[in-house]
């Protein structure tokens, strides 16, 4: 039975209006005027701005073992609201992603709840400790099909190591993904290294623990001729490293999170647990050295690393507290704060931070395409005057913890629309997807719970 959609009243990346017509999870025409087919379903747009699909990544869903925080469920569900059709779930869960049993798990979960792509991320080491590298090929080679390594939450710190790890993803046509933080110059520490940690009494973190790893493993990704993806850079250092590598023709892509495009350090004052994240909140010159990266595409992508917590492991002491915000429902609107709004991206300059290079990055030809005739209607449909008040209680994370709690930021989505299918509307998820608006948490999978968090 052919299904078909019939989405009317919609700006592609904010220019005319148009229709687009989808059968079978594929554009069949775009133009104006376009009638409904018998019973085709309709989506009036609205003169809603049409992008592709949002792709992230780089996502905690938890889910084996943190399932107090977050499950793949709940997660998939935030995904959707936020305009996402594909993200890849870090490692860092219990047991960790270092096997095929472990990541067929996941990505078996994630087509269930069938909201999003649910791409699983493979451990480069086995147990994320850094001492011997996981199963990288029969992870690949699994159903699970991965192709993005990372110890996120915890840096390759031996370089022996992290070259080792390139070669073979080199040879497996996958990319390693580097939390970049030498943990010999961040022992202890507590905030980015400089006159607010002075002030409040907490251990700095430098700069340089960031910006030595990158530029060591750009050289490592050079010899191997390897792909390198940097993970949440936060320091304006580190973008001249990604300058001179790139110039060099090196490998190597980075993403920076919308919590580095906006916040800064001035905010710890407070000590509020929900400003900590890993690497800190910087200062006010390298979120504006992160803008200018982004809009010139050294910074190639917005990758939220949503990191949700329990309450037990955020409501608590500074020093106690573990790092990580929320970041799938709210990415957009803090892009559209932070760089369309001043004019350093253009709607076209959104779909590819958010859509086009992560999916290039991420290996997924079937994401970030063209809006276009023959091409896979996957789609967010973005309200560029809409106006919300973030409340972390009513986001679809089973967590709360948004450091954007009680901003008004702008842009709200629509709608999200997987293979012509939508999956998200008006602010909860669609009737037509797996998971019911307010619905709960997914049923324990088999590893038991207590997962590692970071």
């Amino acid at each position: 039975m052919t299904n078909q959609l019939l989405i009317t009243d919609a700006r592609p990346y904010g220019e005319d209006a148009v229709d687009v017509l989808v059968t079978d999870g594929v554009v069949e025409t775009i133009g104006t005027g376009l009638t409904a087919p018998e019973r085709a379903e309709v989506l009036d747009a609205g003169g809603a701005v049409l992008l592709p699909g949002f792709v992230d990544l780089h996502v905690h869903l938890r889910e084996p073992g943190g399932e107090d925080a977050e499950t793949i469920e709940t997660g998939s569900r935030a995904a959707a609201l936020g305009g996402f059709t594909a993200i890849f779930a870090m490692p860092n869960t219990d047991p960790v992603a270092d096997s095929p049993v472990v990541v067929e798990f996941v990505a078996r979960r994630g087509a269930e709840v069938g909201l999003v792509d649910v791409h699983p991320v493979g451990a480069v080491t086995v147990g994320l400790g850094g001492e011997r590298l996981a199963e990288l090929g029969m992870m690949a080679h699994s159903p699970a099909a991965v192709r993005m390594f990372s110890d996120d939450g915890r840096c390759v710190n031996d370089p022996l190591i992290m070259r080792r790890a390139l070669e073979y993803a080199s040879a497996l046509d996958a990319v390693v993904a580097q939390h970049a933080e030498d943990h010999r110059l961040t022992c202890g520490a507590q905030a980015h290294e400089g006159a607010v940690a002075s002030r409040l009494g907490l251990t700095g973190w430098p700069a340089s623990a960031e910006e030595t790893v990158v530029a060591r493993d750009c050289a490592l990704a050079r010899d191997a001729g390897a792909k390198l993806h940097v993970c949440h850079v936060s320091s304006s250092r580190t973008i001249e490293v990604l300058r001179a590598a790139k110039a060099a023709g090196v490998r190597v892509s980075a993403e920076v999170a919308p919590h580095h495009l906006l916040l800064t350090d001035s905010r710890l004052s407070s000590y509020d647990p929900v400003n900590k994240v890993n690497p800190p909140l910087r200062t006010g010159d390298d979120t504006r050295a992160m803008r200018e990266a982004l809009a010139e595409g050294l910074i190639d992508a917005v990758a939220t690393d949503h990191a949700p917590h329990a309450p037990q492991y955020k409501d608590t002491e500074w020093q106690a507290a573990k790092p990580g915000m929320l970041g799938l429902e709210t990415a957009l609107s803090v892009l559209v704060e932070t760089m369309v709004e001043p004019g350093l991206l253009d709607w076209h300059g959104v779909a590819r931070v958010l859509s086009e290079r992560p999916a290039e990055i991420g290996g997924l030809p079937d994401q970030g395409r063209p809006i276009a005739e023959g091409e896979p209607a996957t789609f967010a449909l973005v309200d560029p005057d809409g106006v919300r008040t973030i409340r972390g209680a009513a986001m679809a994370s089973k967590a709360t913890n948004t450091p954007y709690e009680g901003m008004r930021l702008p842009a709200t989505v629509v709608a999200t629309v997987l293979r012509g299918r939508i999956t998200a509307r008006g602010g909860s998820v669609a009737p037509g997807g797996s998971v019911a608006a307010g619905a709960g948490t997914a049923p324990a999978g088999p590893f038991g719970h207590g997962g590692v968090q970071a």
